[in-house]
Formats: structure tokens, sequence, C-alpha cells
């Protein structure tokens, strides 16, 4: 979806995840380590004891070399992770859950 021809903003696509998870009833958590780059941008925790972390890009955007090696560790540790670059990405994700 574009405005006045403009791409997406990654922060609107962030409000979209953070209001769909919020009407599920939980928390989407932003989250910058200090000691650890590539981490997800959001850390959610949903009712019932499920937690995800989520990556947010934009149309055209690319994960950087550290953020696919935290999806990679996420993997293989078994976490739940996702990379979402639309809002309806966003919308299909959460009626997965």
């Amino acid at each position: 979806m574009q405005r006045y021809g403009l791409a997406m903003r990654e922060s609107e696509i962030e409000r979209h995840l953070v209001w769909h998870v919020t009407r599920m009833g939980g928390v989407a958590y932003k989250f910058r380590s200090v000691t650890h780059r590539g981490v997800a941008d959001r850390i959610v925790c949903l009712p019932g004891g499920q937690t995800w972390f989520i990556e947010l890009k934009t149309k055209g955007g690319r994960l950087e070399p550290l953020q696919k090696l935290f999806a990679q560790e996420m993997e293989r540790m078994g976490q739940r992770y996702a990379c979402l670059w639309t809002k309806e990405q966003v919308d299909a994700w959460a009626m997965t859950l």
C-alpha cells in the first residue's frame, strides 16, 4: 500500500502489529539490546505463554547479516520468530494464532 506515491513506513507496520497484539490481549515490547546487535524489533507476549520475536521491515527493505544470524539462532533454539514486511503479512500472522 502506498500513500502519495511513498512506500509505507516501518513505523506504520509496527503500529499495526501492536494493534493486533493488543486486541489479542498481549503486549508487544519494543526491544533494543545494548550488547547484541541484530535482535528482533519486538518481543510479543501473548496469552497462554506464547512468545514471538518479530522483525519488521518495509517492502524493499532487507535483513542485515546480524539480523539473519539472529533469525537462524531463534530457529535453532525452537523459538517463534517472524519477519513481517507489510500490514497484510501482519494480518496473516495474526490470523494463524
